[in-house]
């Protein structure tokens, strides 16, 4: 017997165009967390579809507990004992989360599908797994946190022998991220493989025990996770040693161009106010549900306001739609990338013109637009075949660039960043970091919301945290600590100005 229980050897996939994995492999031993590494385009996920049967493999071999293996479809690999919680999620929204994680596969009496036995084995499996989940409650109305945690029971529930987990932990709270460690400490001592697919540098070296690296849809290297740093791993991953994470510039901070006055949205965002001048990022920090992005969506058009007043250059703004905000020169990249930000089918150049098709009179000028596009793909560093390629073709990072692009192409005055590099590998992420401090060089004003506080606090000159959909705190980057900002997350008191 092999001392691994999964081996592809040589496995490469051809796209329309691309060449995706070049003859690269991987192998797992039972009982142990498997880290994949690499920039956004690096191959890792594709690698993983074509172990579960979404993209067969244009050659190679696959060995699962030593039988040669080529999945047709997703539910055949889950049935065989291998399941994957996907970096983008999708859940049937109208559906409770109870038919969610057994779609499929419901148990029966007869033909007709046993609801009690359904919803007591769903309460069963959160028992398990310790996780506070309402199995009656609808889908659509969880967080993307929630929905997250039930895409993980939902994997764990196939008692699979491998679990594939793709970025499981890039919309959850730490407390939940501890839950889900704790599930992975429960499924090693089963013996049962994870194939960890993370950009988290903590993350990674605290539960890896192996860790291979891919680049350019090239395998690199493979080693025990003790033999590796953060330094290493980073130089195989791209190549080149990655300095300057937050590449932070003092940028001339110019008059307020924005101002939020006790802004409300429902229960969702209460009574929040704030300023934003011309050459600043200003960060927002809070917890998962602490209303940033609600007060985001709200500014932008995309949530009813319910109070309060927004002006800009000192005018009352009325926005009621995002069409209104991006004809005031307001950008809105948000966080749920797939929900509500790229569009699946149409083209790179679809996708970049997208909010500024006004731009291209009637006929649309097709020329114009195939320029535009280039421009962005050259100065974004996009990784594509053609401006042709359907964007649900690149990887998450290459999703982003595009998306980045489409609003830059708006010239906005003001840009709202909602999680700009969530999945997004360290090269990218350097990218993207590069580019807004440039922009706020450039004199636009940025808010940028972000989940990790190393992120918020290395390229912010203030502060917003947020705490329940009320503002706590407003810090000034000469008072940033991370133990501050999470005082104030933590903390239901309201902020008050100082001269209040």
């Amino acid at each position: 017997m092999s001392e691994y229980i999964l081996e592809m050897l040589d496995i490469v996939k051809e796209f329309p165009g691309v060449r995706a994995l070049k003859g690269v492999q991987l192998k797992v031993r039972p009982g142990t967390v498997h880290t994949l590494m690499g920039e956004n385009g690096a191959g890792k996920s594709t690698l993983m579809k074509c172990l579960i049967g979404i993209h067969p493999p244009t050659s190679g071999k696959i060995l699962f507990r030593g039988q040669e293996i080529r999945y047709k479809t997703t539910l055949e690999a889950m049935n065989s004992g291998i399941s994957m919680i996907h970096q983008e999620l999708s859940p049937v929204p109208e559906r409770s989360v109870c038919d969610n994680v057994w779609l499929g596969r419901e148990p029966r009496k007869g033909l007709i599908v046993d609801h009690k036995k359904m919803r007591q084995d769903c309460i069963e499996l959160f028992n398990k797994l310790g996780l506070d989940l309402d199995p009656d409650a609808k889908m659509g109305d969880l967080t993307v946190a929630k929905m997250q945690m039930v895409e993980i029971a939902k994997a764990v529930s196939y008692d699979s022998q491998i679990v594939i987990m793709d970025e499981p932990t890039s919309s959850l709270t730490d407390a939940e991220v501890e839950q889900l460690f704790k599930i992975i400490a429960d499924l090693k001592a089963k013996n049962v493989a994870i194939i960890y697919i993370s950009h988290k540098m903590d993350e990674i070296f605290r539960i890896s025990d192996d860790i291979t690296i891919y680049r350019d849809g090239e395998y690199i290297a493979t080693d025990r996770a003790e033999n590796l740093n953060v330094d290493k791993v980073i130089t195989l991953m791209v190549g080149r040693e990655v300095t300057q994470m937050f590449p932070k510039v003092d940028c001339p901070i110019g008059e307020t161009i924005l101002k939020v006055e006790n802004l409300s949205a429902g229960r969702a965002v209460k009574s929040v106010s704030f300023e934003l001048h011309r050459g600043e990022i200003l960060g927002m920090a809070g917890l998962v549900g602490a209303g940033r992005t609600e007060t985001a969506e709200a500014i932008f058009g995309m949530r009813h306001i319910t109070g309060g007043k927004i002006y800009k250059d000192g005018k009352e703004l009325h926005i009621k739609s995002p069409e209104d905000a991006i004809a005031n020169k307001i950008g809105l990249l948000t966080e749920d990338r797939r929900g509500n930000g790229i569009v699946g089918l149409l083209s790179i150049r679809e996708n970049t013109v997208l909010a500024n098709l006004k731009a291209y009179g009637f006929p649309l000028n097709h020329k114009q637009m195939r320029t535009d596009t280039e421009e962005y793909i050259q100065k974004l560093n996009t990784k594509t075949p053609s401006q042709e390629t359907p964007i649900q073709n690149l990887s998450g990072g290459n999703q982003q660039k595009v998306l980045v692009g489409r609003w830059l192409l708006t010239n906005p005055d003001i840009l709202i960043v909602d999680e700009p590099t969530r999945g997004i590998d360290v090269g990218a992420k350097a990218e993207i970091h590069s580019l807004i401090t440039k922009l706020a060089g450039e004199g636009k004003a940025i808010i940028m919301i972000s989940s990790e506080l190393p992120e918020v606090m290395g390229m912010s000159d203030r502060i917003v945290v947020m705490h329940e959909g009320t503002m706590t705190g407003l810090v000034e980057r000469k008072d940033f600590s991370s133990e501050l900002i999470l005082k104030y997350a933590t903390t239901e008191e309201a902020y008050q100005p100082a001269n209040a």
